[in-house]
């Protein structure tokens, strides 16, 4: 597997309820490294532009007004195979459904409140991390050659 980047959120359910760094310390502890973080808070045109694969589903308007209810915190995750890692660690969606020791199953609420977002594919990434982050918003990881001793 290489090295990817992919975009996950804090939705504001899990802000409200303090849990950004559990979130984080989450994907931390699998080794995935946050190379860009920032809290926002989206208009509901913010978070329809986000969204706007999903245009048309019966969904989509309870769920961008959800995700412009309060801060959301985004950050952009790299590592081995980080987008089936940053799924896998937030599990199913239904956090009924999600299985046990996952961010969705131990700290959602609903499946509409489940407490994290996160890319589901390359492609997906390819367009969700520019849609909050510029490349020069982003750590270039380690660069140890450009350490001085």
């Amino acid at each position: 597997m290489s090295i990817e980047r992919t975009l996950a959120i804090v939705k504001p359910d899990a802000v409200r309820r303090g849990l950004i760094g559990e979130v984080i310390a989450r994907f931390e502890h699998a080794k995935l490294a946050v190379r860009g973080l920032r809290m926002v808070h989206l208009t509901k045109g913010e978070a329809e532009g986000f969204y706007a694969v999903h245009r048309g589903r019966p969904f989509f308007d309870s769920l961008t007004r959800f995700m412009s209810s309060g801060p959301v915190v985004v950050m952009v995750l790299e590592g081995v195979g980080a987008i089936a890692a940053v799924r896998q660690i937030m599990g199913a969606t239904d956090p009924a459904r999600a299985e046990p020791g996952t961010i969705r199953r131990d700290l959602a609420e609903s499946i509409e409140r489940n407490a994290v977002h996160g890319s589901d594919s390359p492609e997906t990434a390819a367009i969700e991390v520019p849609y909050f982050f510029a490349a020069v918003d982003l750590f270039p990881g380690d660069r140890s050659e450009d350490r001085r001793t």
